[in-house]
């Protein structure tokens, strides 16, 4: 709390530094000594005329006063020039004149008060100064919100816009996805994943997770996402697919130690049988009525951007007639178990799944699950970023 002191002065708080802007050296004499009485430690400059006072000014300034009647400007139109050379600073109009109308009018323009001249002593005009700047500080502090509040909005739409519609027609496939940034208050971090069904029934999944955190790799991920998607399309499947990833990644990234891992997967139109690439990423899971599997660790290649005229072999997997397919990123396995330094790593995550399985969870109702045990024994959330992409036909749900 601020405190008074014995000439009506506040204490407890900064030195003042005051620019007055005053043509009468009479009354500018009378307003440094009110000053002076109740606030000794002020710092005054005086400027005679507008043109002179926005010479003078600095962002040192705590408070600006001014006289309305300058040999240079009049009126309100000297308030604007001052509030436009000084946005973030405190204006008291200090004048001679008792014109309600006036003081209205000035504090419209942007001014934080209108004292009069006779009407003031040294302890009245140091708290006005003092409540001036506080009230200054208390506007820019708002205006600042929600210019932060509306530049959050407007990144949230965008990023939400950014993320993957998936294109499947297929309606005896079931698709589930959950995605969580490690960036605080973001909805894109580095991992990305995409879902197509082209035009000969095959559909198509892709997980990835660009190395790093923060803005650059989530627009990183999601340039690679859209390549990806326009690669599907036009027909590129497979190596020459991951081929031309990766000549996208060494042209986009920023420094040659960027790289990404990736699983694709290829399931075939009549749904019994896939094909997956791996470049470094983690291993899916596998779902069927006898259990939770892991697809094979070989054969599979190195991450994008690591090494040049890779090769990528494919896996084929066979599906047969109900199951589920989980592709996830590390932030999901790299959490530890309890105090220790102990990863839950894959096989962790397949013990969890084993035992949400047996409970009968799918879908969200699964995905969801594996998260919040992932969470407990970690013992807080995941901290880096997050994708689970799960498609699953038939009971495999």
């Amino acid at each position: 709390m601020t405190a008074v002191n014995s000439h009506g002065g506040l204490v407890g708080t900064e030195p003042l530094r005051v620019l007055l802007v005053e043509d009468d050296p009479g009354d500018a004499f009378l307003v440094e000594e009110l000053l002076r009485e109740s606030e000794p430690a002020v710092s005054i400059t005086l400027a005679r005329t507008l043109r002179e006072a926005l010479e003078l000014f600095d962002a040192k300034v705590q408070c600006i006063l001014v006289d309305l009647a300058l040999p240079d400007a009049q009126g309100l139109d000297t308030l604007r020039q001052v509030l436009a050379k000084a946005p973030g600073t405190a204006v008291l109009v200090l004048t001679g004149l008792s014109d309600v109308q006036l003081g209205v009018a000035v504090v419209s323009a942007g001014a934080q008060d209108y004292l009069v001249k006779q009407d003031v002593d040294g302890a009245l005009l140091t708290r006005a100064i003092r409540y001036a700047i506080e009230r200054k500080r208390a506007d820019e502090s708002e205006k600042q919100l929600v210019e932060a509040r509306a530049v959050s909005r407007e990144n949230s739409r965008l990023e939400r816009g950014l993320l993957p519609v998936p294109i499947l027609n297929d309606v005896t496939l079931r698709h589930h996805a959950r995605y969580r940034p490690g960036r605080a208050r973001a909805l894109l971090g580095g991992d990305f994943y995409d879902t197509v069904e082209t035009g000969d029934g095959s559909v198509h999944m892709v997980i990835g997770d660009v190395s790093g955190h923060g803005a650059d790799e989530a627009s990183l991920g999601v340039r690679l996402r859209m390549a990806w998607r326009t690669l599907v399309l036009a027909g590129l499947g497979g190596e020459t697919l991951l081929g031309t990833l990766d000549a996208v990644l060494r042209h986009e990234r920023w420094s040659e130690e960027i790289f990404t891992t990736l699983c694709m997967l290829t399931i075939a139109p009549d749904r019994r049988s896939a094909e997956v690439y791996r470049a470094g990423h983690p291993r899916p899971l596998f779902f069927d009525s006898s259990g939770v599997h892991v697809f094979p660790d070989e054969p599979s290649g190195p991450g994008l951007g690591l090494l040049p005229e890779c090769e990528w072999p494919t896996c084929r997997i066979e599906l047969g007639e109900s199951w589920a397919l989980m592709l996830y990123t590390d932030g999901l396995i790299e959490g530890c178990i309890g105090d220790g330094n102990e990863r839950l790593d894959l096989e962790g995550l397949v013990s969890l799944a084993e035992v949400a399985r047996g409970r009968g969870d799918h879908g969200f109702g699964l995905i969801d699950g594996l998260i919040s045990e992932a969470e407990r024994l970690n013992g807080g959330v995941l901290s880096d970023d997050l994708a689970v992409l799960l498609m699953s036909r038939g009971d495999g749900r």
